[in-house]
C-alpha cells in the first residue's frame, strides 16, 4: 500500500510537470503575444494622438488578458521603469503578469504559476532634419549579388575622399554588400563610419579607411520612411534667351536638356522629361537651381564643366537634383577641375556612377541612389554639410524592441 501510494503521487508529479508545465508554457507565449500587441498598438495610437493607454489595454484584453486583478493584471510604463530604455519617454513599457491554476500541482504544493512577461516599444514622432541621418553617401539597395547587381562598387584607380558624412550601403548580402576591387580606395577623413548591412569583400584592406568597417548594421526601409520632396513647375515652360545662352525655369519636355546653346540656367526649379546631357567641352553654370528629372537619365561627362548649386532658401532648400522614385534610369555624374556641385543629389532608384571628378572642391551633396558605382583614376572629394543640403520630415516609426 505504502509503495502504491508513493507511487501514486510521482504519478500526479509526472502529470503536474507534463499537464501544468505544458499549461504554463503555452499561457507564457500567449501572455507574450498579448504585451507585444498592447505595447504595438499604444505606441501607434500615441503617434496618432488617440488615448493610448486605453488602446494598449483594449489589445490585452483582446488577446485575453482583461486586466482584472485576480487572473492578470497589465501595467503601463512611459517611460519604463528600468532596463535600457529607463527614463526615455519615447518608449511604452508593457508588463503583462498571469496567474494560471494548476490541475495536479496543488497535490504536491504548487497550486498556482505565473508568468511575468515584458514588452517594450517605441513611437518615433515625425522630426525634421537630414536624412539618412547625414552619411554622405548612400546606397539603398536591399539586396544584391556579387556579380550584375552589385550594391556599392569602388574599383579601377579611384579615390573617394570623403569629409563631413560616412557611407551607408543598405545591401543585406553577406559576402559582397560593399566591393573594393584593384586600387579603388575610400579614404573617411573625420570620424565618420562605412556601415554596411551586410558584408564587405575587400581586396586590399590597406586602401579603406576606416578599416575593419562596420558590418552587420540594422538596414533602411525601401522605398525610405521620409517625405520625399514635391518641386514643381506649375503651368510655366522653360525658356531660351538665345542671344546670352540663358535659361529660365519651368518645364522642359522630352528633348535633351540643356539645349544646344544654353550654358547658364536662372534660378529655380527645372521640371525635365528628357535626358540630361552635358557633352564633353560643354559647360552649364547654375545657382539656386533644382533639377528635377522626372523620366529621363542624367550624364554629365569628365571633360564638361558643372558649376551647380541648389537653392538656399524655401521648400527646395538643398535640393540640387531630384529623380523620383519612379525613374530607374541612370546617373552619371563627372566633371573637369573647375566643375563643383552643392546641395543633395537624391535619386532613391538610379544606378549612380561617379566617373571623375577632379575639381579641388568636389561634391558639396549628399548623394544617395539604389547602387553606386565609383571608377576611373580621379580623387573625388565630397564634403557633406548639413545646411548646404535638403533636410526632410522622416515619417513617424513604431518599433518593437523589447
Amino acid at each position: 500500500m505504502i509503495l502504491i501510494v508513493f507511487s501514486i503521487i510521482g504519478l500526479i508529479g509526472v502529470s503536474a510537470l507534463a499537464i501544468d508545465g505544458g499549461n504554463a508554457f503555452l499561457d507564457r507565449r500567449k501572455a507574450e503575444t498579448a504585451a507585444d500587441a498592447a505595447a504595438l498598438t499604444g505606441a501607434i495610437t500615441r503617434i496618432e494622438g488617440g488615448n493610448w493607454r486605453a488602446a494598449a489595454l483594449a489589445a490585452a484584453a483582446s488577446n485575453g488578458y482583461d486586466n482584472n486583478g485576480t487572473t492578470n493584471t497589465v501595467e503601463l510604463n512611459t517611460p519604463p521603469l528600468n532596463g535600457p530604455y529607463a527614463g526615455n519617454s519615447e518608449y511604452i513599457e508593457v508588463i503583462l503578469t498571469s496567474r494560471l491554476s494548476t490541475y495536479f500541482g496543488s497535490v504536491v504544493g504548487i497550486p498556482q504559476i505565473t508568468n511575468v512577461v515584458k514588452a517594450v516599444s517605441q513611437s518615433k514622432p515625425a522630426m525634421y532634419g537630414p536624412i539618412f541621418d547625414g552619411y554622405a553617401l548612400v546606397s539603398l539597395a536591399p539586396n544584391s549579388n556579387c556579380d550584375k547587381q552589385l550594391s556599392f562598387v569602388i574599383q579601377g584607380e579611384a579615390t573617394i575622399s570623403l569629409e563631413g558624412g560616412g557611407v551607408f550601403v543598405n545591401s543585406d548580402n553577406r559576402k559582397c554588400a560593399f566591393i573594393q576591387f584593384g586600387e579603388g580606395s575610400v579614404r573617411i577623413n573625420d570620424q565618420s563610419p562605412i556601415t554596411v548591412v551586410g558584408g564587405a569583400q575587400v581586396q586590399k584592406p590597406r586602401l579603406i579607411t576606416p578599416f575593419p568597417m562596420q558590418t552587420g548594421a540594422a538596414p533602411i526601409p525601401y522605398p525610405p520612411a521620409f517625405e520625399m520632396p514635391k518641386p514643381s513647375c506649375g503651368t510655366k515652360e522653360a525658356a531660351v534667351d538665345e542671344l546670352t545662352g540663358n535659361m529660365t525655369p519651368g518645364s522642359w519636355g522630352g528633348e535633351d536638356f540643356p539645349p544646344i546653346g544654353v550654358h547658364e540656367l536662372q534660378a529655380g526649379v527645372y521640371c525635365i522629361g528628357g535626358n540630361v546631357v552635358v557633352a564633353d567641352g560643354n559647360r552649364l553654370i547654375g545657382n539656386g537651381v533644382v533639377l528635377f528629372v522626372e523620366r529621363g537619365e542624367v550624364r554629365i561627362s569628365g571633360s564638361a564643366e558643372v558649376q551647380l548649386d541648389a537653392p538656399k532658401k524655401g521648400p527646395n532648400a538643398g535640393l540640387l537634383i531630384y529623380m523620383p522614385i519612379t525613374n530607374r534610369s541612370a546617373l552619371v555624374l563627372n566633371g573637369n577641375l573647375n566643375s563643383t556641385y552643392t546641395g543633395t543629389i537624391l535619386a532613391p532608384s538610379a544606378n549612380i556612377r561617379l566617373k571623375g571628378l577632379e575639381s579641388k572642391r568636389g561634391f558639396h551633396s549628399q548623394i544617395i541612389g539604389y547602387t553606386i558605382g565609383v571608377d576611373g583614376t580621379s580623387n573625388i572629394i565630397i564634403k557633406y554639410k548639413d545646411d548646404e543640403n535638403y533636410n526632410a520630415y522622416k515619417m513617424p516609426e513604431v518599433l518593437l524592441s523589447q
